[in-house]
């Protein structure tokens, strides 16, 4: 099997209370490639840069098994950079500065040789171009996951954006987004309207506090891992997505019980991820720090309990 991701390749500058970084490599895409690197045999990638992003980071991606045939070289142009600041509490953040650059010219084509990746996964960009994705591929793959944000929930956006609910099987939100396109506080009344409108699957990422799976009426909770340091929780949620997919790819398995697994590996995942900064940590892990990040997560919420009568 393999899987397509189309969002973006960037650059980032962080800065968390616990120290800052200058411009790394940073892009929802990048983060998703590399996490969905460790499961799936290949991971194709669609996405732009200007030229002046470092080749030999297309070229990391390349051994990790990442096709990069569909990200596009703009000549003369500058890459899409963020930099923000987080606050003592690492779930809020502040914007300082945002140059989409690239990304205002960012017309997605499919190589040909993607058409048949048994999983998309839409990464956060602007629903019109996720309609675009879709609409470029001859036949549905097995499994569409979208990744949005509240950003695409304004007026100007929003409508797009239903619309490719329309067309995917799995929605990834964080709980704020949850409760902003269903207009319901509780999540569990905001994951039945949202399951309405499309997805027969919906992760609600609580981050630090774990992650909901909805399918019809059935729930399934994943809780996050405690852990002692946390530098920089940029690209966790796609790191998760990537995760997620590369290990239902891997084990070409897309019943809900197999969803639940994939929301543990998904976990894990992210949680290398805001260990250091930028993709540093999820570029160098083994399969066996992943299969013990993974029993951490086991013998977190496992118990013996005897019920009385």
């Amino acid at each position: 099997m393999s899987l397509l991701t189309v969002g973006t390749v960037a650059f980032d500058a962080i800065e968390t209370p616990f120290g800052k970084t200058d411009k790394i490599v940073g892009g929802a895409a990048t983060y998703i490639a590399w996490s969905a690197s460790y499961f799936s045999k290949k991971v194709n990638i669609v996405s732009v840069i200007g030229d002046d992003f470092d080749m030999a980071e297309l070229e990391a991606l390349r051994k990790r098994g990442v096709d990069t045939t569909g990200i596009e070289i703009k000549e003369g142009k500058k890459s899409f950079f963020w930099s923000g600041k987080y606050h003592l509490d690492m779930n809020s953040r502040d914007t300082l500065i945002t140059d989409l650059n690239v990304l205002l010219e960012f017309n997605p084509v499919i190589p040909e040789s993607y058409y048949d990746s048994d999983i998309l996964l839409l990464g956060n960009i602007d629903p019109n171009l996720q309609m675009k994705v879709i609409e470029q591929l001859p036949k549905k793959p097995k499994l569409v996951v979208l990744d949005t944000m509240n950003y695409w929930m304004t007026p100007a956006s929003i409508g797009k954006l239903r619309e490719v609910m329309l067309k995917i099987d799995v929605l990834a939100i964080n709980d704020a987004e949850a409760r902003e396109l269903s207009g319901e506080y509780s999540l569990v009344k905001a994951a039945k309207k949202i399951l309405k409108q499309g997805p027969k699957y919906l992760i609600i990422k609580k981050g630090e506090h774990g992650a909901l799976l909805f399918h019809e009426n059935e729930v399934f909770f994943a809780p996050a891992l405690p852990l002692e340091e946390v530098f920089d929780p940029t690209g966790a949620g796609d790191t998760f997505a990537g995760g997620f997919c590369g290990y239902i790819d891997k084990s070409r398995d897309i019943s809900f019980e197999n969803m639940k697994r994939a929301i543990i590996y998904g976990s894990a995942m992210a949680s290398f991820c805001v260990e250091k900064f930028g993709a540093e940590r999820i570029r160098n892990l083994t399969h066996h720090d992943i299969e013990d990040r993974v029993k951490d997560f086991i013998d977190l919420v496992q118990f013996d309990i005897v019920l009385e009568d």
